[in-house]
Parts: C-alpha cells; structure tokens; sequence
C-alpha cells in the first residue's frame, strides 16, 4: 500500500502543483481563468492516457470529469507555445519522482545493487520544429526528438525520458549518470565508450557491452589484435578469456563470444546490406565477419556473471525496446491528430508525461511477477484512467482505484511459457539449466 499511496501522490503533485507552477513560469497562464495549468496538464495527460487517439471533443469530456466546462474549440485555443513549455517542465520534474517496485524475484538480479538497461528511441517531427529539435540530417528526418530512456530490472524504475535532439550522441548522455557501486549496466553498441568504461570501473560499477569489431585487445601473452580478427581464427564455438580492453586503455576485463547459427549470421548480414542501402553505402567488412559471432565484453567476475549467464541478461535489455514498442503502439506518443506544430508538441510531452504515469502505476502492480505482460496490464490502465480524472482530488479514492487496477493485474496479464524458445522470464528463472552450446 505504500507504494501506491508514492505514486498517487506524485501524480497529484506533478499534475497539480507542478503544472500549475509551469503554467506560471512559462507565461500559459497569465490570469484568471477555469482552464489553470493543472486542469489543462490533466486534461491532455488522463484524456490521452484513456485514449491515445482521443479527439479534441473527447478530451472536453475528460475536462468535464475534472470539474471544468470547456469547448473543443476553447481546448484549441490552448496549443499554443506558452502550452507546451509548460507541458514540457512538467515532463522534466515527473522524471525526478522516484517510484520503483519492490525487487522481483530473480537469483541473478540479487547479485548485483541493480541491473540497468539503456537505449533511445526517436520521433520524427514536422520540419517546422528542426530549430527546436535538430534531427539526424542526411536521409533522416530533419527535425526529430531522441528518448533517452534508462531501466532498472530489478526494481523497474526508470531514468527519462530525457529529450534530446535527434541528432545526438547516445554515448554523451550516459556521461552525465552515476549508478550505484555493485550495480551492473547494459547497453547497446550506442552506448560504446571505453573511457567511459574505465571511470565505471573506478566506481566500482560492472559493464555489459556489446563490442565494435575493430577494437583491440590483448591476451594474456600479450599478443595485440583486433577481436573480428581473433575471433576468425577460432576453432571453438565458444571463447572466454581474459583480456585488456583497448590499444590506449588496457581495461581488464572478460572477452565472450558464441558462434551463431549460419541462418542467423545470414540474416545478421542482410540486415547489414539493408541498413547500408538506406544511407547508400555499403557495410564494412569487419562488421559483415562479426555477424558469424555474439560477442560482449565485461569486467564482471565469473563467480558474478558466467558466460550463459551473460548472454541472458544481455537478453534482457530488449525489455527496454518493448518498452518504447509500448509507448509507440499502444501510447501513440508519435502519432497526432494535428499538423499544427504546438498542438503536435503539447500531444508529444502529453503522452510522455502519460507512459511515464502508466509506468508508475504498471511497476507498483505487477512488476513483481517476473512473467508479466506490460502490453496487456497497460489496458487496464487505459481502461481506469477517466475514474482518476474523476476523483483526482481525493488521494485516498485514488489508491483505492490504483489498489482495483493492482487486484485485476494479479489475476492475468501474463506472457505464456514457450516450449521450444523460451521466453527471457523463463531463462532468467531457469540459470541452471542454460546451455548455449
């Protein structure tokens, strides 16, 4: 119960107070008037939250349950820049909140002080915002905004979205985090950086990482050599081995690698040449002999971390891919009923602020069960979100909506086991009996 009376009342500050500061601050509301900042914040954030394709009319409904008689046309009027400034600070003080779930029951997240994944996504924007959000340039949009999106697995707490431009460096922005000493994170190629790695190290903090195939390494005789290189020389299916990581930074850590299945390398390849194709170029050749390899390096001990093992978290991080899926197919954060640019902006920050809410209320009810489907919990939240609009006053009648939602998501909302390829739960549950020969 504790937990839920956490996130009702930080959607009560975020959605009150915080609006309603934001409003202030950026100039929305400049006098008296029935639409404050937090009316307006609630209305666009619980309307699209029940329904992400939800019209101007449906969201003067929404106003409605709010206590607030409003036309669509009035709704209209509010678009405007000042509106989704505003909205856009709220956003940045709902990501301070901190709302985690108690730790899921899984031996091998126990082993380390938290296990943190991370990625981006991006949204491609109307070229009339590329002042405001820079897009990647070249055959990418030419205004687009980048997700920055961190996850803890053990307690699904979350770090984001921070917004960036489109056209920023994955790398730069994990610069700016400190993780706990203990913890381990994992990320993709992006998020490469060997410096990067050695401060992590010093802190006391393990890595997980994919690998560009011409770094270098040496091993234990000293020999140097980039790992596309060595790894075509190998006999074996499997290699782990010690080695120091980098020509100039000669980071201790653990090279494994498992050789693919001629199919998969195939279609790695493809996968190479279509990507390419899309910046009329054609793929690197160390790039295209890797495919045959997964390949990640640690400075993760064995005890901690076998190479099955890592393999399985590594997994793992696609839950962080699911969770843009979710925001994008079931939220619509990149979808819009408009091509007004501040109505499609104040629609964006709406729906982030959303999903981020949904999360909230999603890892205090089921976060616990190491089979759940957040795909499926997340409609029942759609499905509650105009009760919270009605009784958003009251926190007490919001836990109790909250503790409904947590009663109906431990009776369903599961991913089936799977027989011949395993779901990543069953894997993680399962550590003894990996074998990835």
């Amino acid at each position: 119960m504790k937990k839920i009376t956490q996130v009702a009342e930080s959607m009560q500050k975020v959605l009150g107070e915080n609006a309603d500061k934001a409003a202030r601050e950026k100039g929305f509301v400049k006098r008296t008037s029935k639409i404050t900042g937090a009316v307006f914040v609630q209305t666009l954030v619980l309307g699209w939250l029940a329904k992400p394709e939800a019209s101007l009319e449906e969201l003067t409904q929404t106003a409605a349950a709010l206590g607030v008689k409003i036309t669509p046309q009035g709704l209209d009027q509010r678009f405007s820049k000042q509106g989704a400034e505003c909205l856009e600070q709220v956003l940045q003080e709902a990501v301070k909140e901190a709302i985690s779930a108690d730790e899921v029951a899984v031996e091998i997240l126990k082993r380390f002080r938290g296990v943190y994944i991370f990625d981006s996504s991006t949204i491609s924007l109307p070229d009339e915002l590329k002042q405001l959000w820079t897009g990647c340039g070249g055959d990418g949009p030419s205004a687009a905004l980048k997700l920055q999106v961190g996850m803890d697995l053990s307690t699904g707490a979350i770090n984001g979205p921070i917004l960036q431009e489109g056209k920023a460096n994955d790398a730069n922005w994990q610069k700016t985090l400190t993780l706990p000493a203990g913890s381990l994170r994992i990320a993709d190629l992006g998020y490469f950086d060997l410096g990067q790695f050695a401060s992590m190290d010093k802190e006391g903090v393990y890595w997980l990482s994919r690998v560009q195939p011409n770094t270098g390494i040496r091993d234990e005789c000293g020999q140097y050599t980039q790992i596309v290189d060595f790894l075509q020389h190998q006999k074996a299916n499997k290699v782990e081995m010690r080695v120091l990581l980098g020509a100039k930074e000669k980071l201790n850590s653990r090279l494994l690698a498992v050789r693919v299945p001629k199919e998969v390398a195939e279609k790695r390849r493809r996968n190479l040449r279509r990507n390419a194709a899309k910046k009329g170029s054609q793929p690197g050749q160390k790039a295209m002999a890797m495919a045959d390899w997964t390949v990640f390096v640690t400075n993760a001990t064995v005890e901690l971390l076998s190479l099955d093992e890592a393999l399985v978290l590594a997994r793992a991080r696609w839950q962080i891919e699911l969770l843009f899926k979710l925001w994008k197919s079931q939220g619509l954060i990149d979808e819009w009923r408009s091509n007004k640019v501040w109505r499609i902006m104040c629609e964006v920050y709406a729906k982030l602020i959303a999903m981020l809410i949904q999360h909230w209320i999603l890892i205090t009810s089921c976060w616990a069960y190491p089979n759940r489907s957040l795909s499926k919990a997340a409609l029942t939240v759609q499905k509650m979100a105009l009760t919270l609009a009605s009784i958003f006053g009251s926190t007490s009648r919001i836990c109790s909506t909250l503790s409904t939602i947590a009663l109906c998501l431990s009776s369903g909302c599961r991913i089936n086991k799977r027989k011949s390829k395993p779901n990543t739960f069953q894997l993680l549950l399962d550590l003894h009996n990996l074998n990835f020969s």
